[in-house]
């Protein structure tokens, strides 16, 4: 297989919930360790915690911030979406994964070229000391339904799991379902992750992750 120009890798998984606090404590209760608070995402108006997997890697924990003015556009991760706020209104879920890129613009490309499954534009984005850049569809839904993931780049040599303590969990294996796996596996495959994502059939696209932790393995 030829070489990418650019690379590719997981970065973290996303946690969605009603509440960052009863987010906080669903992620707490299963893997015995405390999530980090991390910051406002002011032009999504949401806000986030976040919990490490080992070097640079983390789960992030995401919810709409009350606080927050809400953005002229749909906000990202569908947490706008009716059907979704249903969904976390039951339960905080593993909506999707974010895989991060040196050269977001490449893969973008690369994706939306083989598979036809765009990861969205690209948008450039702060928390705090942060800045990156990252794939949102004009939308905001979940780009296959979360099994392909949003694409970030870190403008910095600076990662946020550097700066967590270690939680103990880390990531054991990440998969997803979706109606045409063939097409999620093509997605992968250009982005140069097909060995990240174990991807099957089922009708309703879903993301699952299993996760060693203090408490033992757990799913989400």
């Amino acid at each position: 297989m030829p070489r990418l120009p650019f690379t590719a890798q997981l970065d973290h998984l996303v946690v969605a919930a009603a509440t960052l606090e009863e987010g906080e404590a669903f992620i707490a209760a299963r893997t015995g360790a405390t999530p980090q608070r991390g910051g406002k995402h002011v032009a999504m108006g949401t806000h986030n915690s976040l919990l490490r997997l080992g070097e640079r890697a983390y789960l992030e924990i995401i919810a709409i911030d009350p606080d927050a003015k809400a953005p002229s556009r749909p906000r990202w991760f569908a947490l706008d979406r009716p059907s979704m706020r249903a969904t976390l209104d039951a339960s905080p879920r593993l909506i999707t994964w974010v895989a991060r890129c040196d050269d977001i613009d490449a893969a973008r490309a690369a994706c939306t070229g083989a598979s036809g499954v765009d990861p969205g534009t690209v948008h450039p984005m702060s928390r705090d000391a942060w800045r990156w850049r990252i794939t949102i569809p004009d939308d905001g839904m979940l780009p296959a339904g979360g099994a392909v993931p949003a694409l970030i780049e870190w403008l910095d040599a600076r990662h946020p799991a550097d700066a967590l303590p270690d939680s103990g969990a880390r990531l054991a294996t990440l998969a997803a379902a979706h109606p045409d796996p063939a097409s999620i596996r093509t997605a992968l495959s250009a982005l140069g992750l097909g060995e990240a994502l174990q991807v099957t059939y089922d009708g309703t696209p879903r993301v699952g992750a299993m996760l060693r932790t203090r408490n033992g393995p757990i799913t989400l």
